[in-house]
């Protein structure tokens, strides 16, 4: 079998995960984690480019990781503009909106310019990003939110539910395009996807605030209440933000967003972080209620995965309310790095297209 390498990179707002995979075996991992004083230095996450890459070059230097066979470097998708699932060869389009989001910035838009950075300096590579935050397939009726000013948007964990609808279809012996599937991803946010035949047709809109409230995230908020305290003079427009993604959720209510260290507390009876934890999947089944209309009742699966997915407490507390709706398998935890890597893998072998970023 022809060795190939594939160097995978995933930027968070704190720390750099990097490895390197020798086909589909991990050979190298390495989470690095960053200060926040030494990514106070930066005004924007973009002008931490040539930091977060030297860091990456000396880990892989100090662990003697050889870049001799890498054929492709892998990075984390950012926000972009919305695009069809898959694998893309990042080029100069997708650089250009990598530095100049249309949505935002975010740690992960660092992903892409890193890859193509280090791709070039070898003489074999090519870099790829894969299934972004930003992948959208939704139906035109999910698009449509009660006002012609506003329109429902696809930002979700589209490389974890992806990965584990696909995963799950081969534990089945079936494709993941013949599948109705549900996929949740509990995590720091919370989406829930409606999989239709390999469409994610209809998905809450997990970056700021839409759908169930997660660790940090406040999800659907009352609207009413939301613009009377936007207009009270009290809170900045960007304390407001914050109040909605980072300091909502179950920061705002319990004071952490470490879903293990609730359901410690709440083995030591802590009713008050009982009360709003299983709220919390209150709100998720309520959100894959919705999902199971969306796909007309016709469902093949239910898939819970992420952190929270380890939970056992609370994913009882979502089977009790949901079970009747279809199977249910739980995938806990998230695999990025390797799903990213086994993405890339495929374009390599041949067994997919890397698609072009327009």
């Amino acid at each position: 079998m022809e060795i190939n390498r594939i160097l995978v990179i995933n930027p968070g707002s704190t720390s750099t995960k990097i490895a390197v995979f020798q086909n589909k075996e991990p050979i190298f991992i390495k989470n690095i984690k960053h200060s926040a004083k030494d990514l106070a230095k930066f005004e924007k996450i973009s002008d931490q480019f040539q930091f977060r890459k030297k860091i990456i070059i000396n880990e892989l230097n100090i662990a003697g990781v050889s870049e001799d066979n890498v054929r492709a470097v892998v990075g984390r998708g950012g926000l972009l503009k919305p695009i069809e699932s898959g694998t893309y060869l990042v080029n100069k389009r997708m650089i250009h909106d990598l530095k100049n989001s249309p949505i935002g910035e975010h740690a992960s838009n660092l992903g892409g310019l890193i890859a193509d950075d280090i791709a070039k300096s070898l003489p074999n590579a090519k870099a790829y990003i894969s299934n972004p935050v930003v992948v959208d397939e939704l139906c035109d009726l999910a698009r449509i939110s009660g006002h012609p000013l506003f329109q429902r948007k696809s930002i979700f964990h589209a490389l974890n539910q992806k990965a584990v609808a696909q995963q799950h279809a081969k534990s089945i012996m079936k494709k993941y395009e013949d599948l109705n599937l549900i996929v949740v991803h509990l995590g720091g946010g919370i989406t829930v996807g409606a999989h239709k035949k390999g469409q994610v047709i209809d998905v809450n809109q997990g970056l700021d605030g839409e759908g169930p409230f997660s660790p940090e995230r406040s999800g659907t908020l009352p609207v009413g209440d939301l613009v009377k305290m936007c207009f009270s003079g009290e809170y900045t427009e960007k304390e407001i933000k914050k109040m909605i993604t980072g300091k909502g959720g179950l920061v705002a209510y319990v004071g952490t967003n470490n879903a293990y260290e609730v359901e410690q507390r709440i083995e030591k009876g802590d009713k008050e972080a009982k009360l709003y934890y299983e709220a919390m999947a209150f709100q998720v089944s309520k959100s894959i209620g919705a999902a199971v209309a969306v796909l007309k009742g016709d469902i093949d699966g239910i898939l819970i995965t992420g952190g929270i997915a380890h939970d056992k407490w609370f994913v009882n507390k979502m089977i009790e309310r949901i079970y009747k709706f279809g199977p249910v398998h739980v995938y806990p935890g998230e695999d990025e790095m390797k799903a990213l890597a086994m993405n890339a893998y495929m374009v390599l072998t041949g067994e997919i297209q890397a698609k072009v970023y327009k």
